[in-house]
């Protein structure tokens, strides 16, 4: 009697796991489902988004005994994003564009925090579940002309001209697949990816001003191809709330020259909130470019920021 009581019992139990097992098998059928059907739902046509944000900080000293140095620095950014979206074929857009400037008491140069101009593009047409064929096109470059810093023999500051508009100025473009599981996560791989490097043959030209080349730019010449292997993701979560962080991360390897070298442009961007207007954000980005320099150039940007989304 006691072995049918507790055959009865795990036979309970053992039904009750299986129809747990397919109560959360059909809830997560249902989610996809329903993934699936707001996805093919969204309404077909252009959709934009955008907002414009200040940076500033500002250190002001009088009769200070420590020392210090009065300083303000401001940067200006845009963040521009254009949808287009009709049954399975989509378009997006994204135009990053951003500007700062350095100004201290005891210098008698104004020197750029900031100067990028990107912009981003992905054709998409849907096959099955999350991927997409693709094609991406990439461009940066940058405001203004740059400078190398350097001091004469008095001690004097003084500055040697280094870059400048497209120069350098970078395109990308090719074919592959698309994996996007929500506008906050999703992933692009190029096989076949075309790169373009541009500079101004001023820079090129001019006997000894650049050793062998200039971002991989040969002497007397102003572009630089390369054919290779394109690898783009994109993810944005909360940290806490009114906390985000967003990161986007390339990476490149070129077929034709020491594939091995893999270009990488990582981009972090935490925005803590405060109200609709202002936020503190923090900008970091890391680039490895061995063309450029031989080894990792990073730059951070933090302050308060005043938005207006639009």
């Amino acid at each position: 009697m006691k072995k049918v009581l507790l055959l009865a019992v795990l036979l309970c139990i053992s039904a009750k796991i299986n129809a747990q097992i397919e109560a959360e098998k059909n809830l997560i059928k249902k989610t996809e489902e329903a993934a699936k059907v707001l996805d093919d739902t969204i309404k077909n046509g252009w959709k934009t988004k955008g907002k414009i944000t200040f940076l500033f900080n500002q250190a002001n000293f009088n009769n200070w005994v420590a020392g210090g140095e009065n300083s303000f620095s401001g940067n200006l950014g845009i963040d521009y994003k254009i949808d287009y979206k009709k049954d399975n074929f989509s378009w997006e857009n994204r135009f990053l564009a951003s500007y700062g400037i350095l100004q201290t008491q005891n210098t008698d140069f104004e020197k750029k925090t900031d100067d990028q101009i990107e912009i981003n593009s992905i054709v998409a047409k849907k096959t099955k579940g999350y991927w997409y064929y693709s094609f991406l096109v990439n461009f940066r470059t940058q405001f203004t002309k740059g400078y190398v810093y350097s001091k004469d023999s008095n001690g004097a500051e003084i500055r040697t001209q280094n870059t400048n508009f497209m120069s350098p100025g970078y395109l990308l473009f090719g074919p592959g697949m698309y994996w996007k599981k929500t506008d906050n996560f999703k992933l692009n791989l190029a096989p076949l990816t075309a790169k373009f490097t541009f500079v101004d043959s001023f820079y090129t030209s001019i006997p000894g001003y650049v050793d062998n080349s200039y971002f991989g730019v040969d002497a007397n010449k102003s572009v630089l191809f390369q054919l290779g292997f394109n690898a783009s993701a994109y993810y944005k979560f909360n940290i806490m709330e009114n906390v985000t962080a967003e990161n986007y991360l390339s990476l490149y390897s070129n077929y034709l020259e020491k594939p091995q070298n893999i270009d990488i442009n990582y981009n972090l961007n935490i925005v803590m909130k405060i109200n609709k207007v202002l936020s503190a954000n923090l900008n970091f980005q890391a680039i490895y470019d061995d063309d450029a320099f031989a080894g990792f150039q990073t730059k951070e940007v933090f302050g308060v920021g005043v938005n207006y989304n639009f």
